[in-house]
């Protein structure tokens, strides 16, 4: 992707009445899909490469947001984010009639451990569970009700108009200026106890964790947002990628053990 594109893409992102223009921005994604590659299984190494050939974790990270401009796949738009009010728990909150990405993930973990489904279905099921593990982990696809998971949510990012949920996708990672590799070779891996604690619990919890950052994720002051706060966000916004990565790679080890 050239940088004119990816300017016109941010661009989209910010301006877009959607919910989930691109969760985590393209490099978050593939900082997910480049660290969970590395704490994979040799078999299950081996059963994500039979489905996407030369293609990476890393490469394929952002492929269901690429795909959303296809009408074909009108149909997973929702499959993104989830709303779940101030209060309220998954159980309780109204659902979406076409799916969230609770739902999207269940299904797909069905379909990659689904012994006849076909090679083609189970390729398309893993790039979707992929980025969707990524997804579910941020705070705001995890979204409260009545502001578009932040989009309605009006801010200045270092000059710049823009709007909470675009900040969280992808601003505050892109303004560190660093490419995707770099960005997850920065990263600190988690030590044996953090390991031990992210690989408890499901879907249900990764979204629990989305909806107990709410307070720090909405607490932006008078709107005008930069450096104050990037560098208390920040950090939240590493361990949110770390705990995907690890995740995704726990997940995919045991579907192909």
């Amino acid at each position: 992707m050239t940088r004119i594109t990816r300017t016109l893409f941010l661009a989209a992102a910010l301006l877009s009445s959607q919910p989930a223009a691109y969760p985590w921005g393209p490099t978050g994604h593939r900082v997910v899909g480049r660290i969970a590659a590395r704490y994979l299984t040799e078999k299950a190494s081996l059963a994500v490469k039979g489905l996407l050939g030369p293609d990476s974790l890393a490469e394929i990270g952002p492929w269901a947001d690429e795909i959303r401009s296809d009408p074909a796949w009108d149909r997973a738009y929702t499959w993104h984010f989830v709303t779940i009010g101030d209060g309220l728990a998954y159980a309780s909150a109204p659902k979406e009639p076409k799916g969230d990405v609770i739902t999207a993930l269940r299904r797909f973990e069905a379909d990659l451990r689904n012994p006849k489904a076909s090679r083609e279905d189970k390729a398309i099921a893993l790039k979707f569970y992929a980025h969707m593990v990524a997804d579910v982990h941020q705070p705001l696809h995890v979204g409260r009700d009545g502001d578009r998971g932040g989009n309605d949510i009006k801010v200045i990012w270092h000059g710049q108009n823009a709007n909470l949920h675009a900040v969280w996708d992808s601003l505050m990672i892109d303004f560190q200026k660093l490419s995707f590799s770099e960005f997850a070779e920065f990263l600190d891996p988690p030590s044996q106890r953090q390991f031990a604690e992210w690989r408890k619990g499901g879907y249900l919890d990764w979204a629990a964790e989305s909806i107990k950052l709410r307070p720090q994720v909405y607490d932006i002051g008078d709107g005008n947002l930069g450096y104050k706060y990037s560098y208390k966000n920040l950090p939240v916004v590493r361990e949110r990628l770390m705990q995907s990565a690890i995740r995704l790679a726990g997940e995919l080890n045991s579907i192909f053990r």
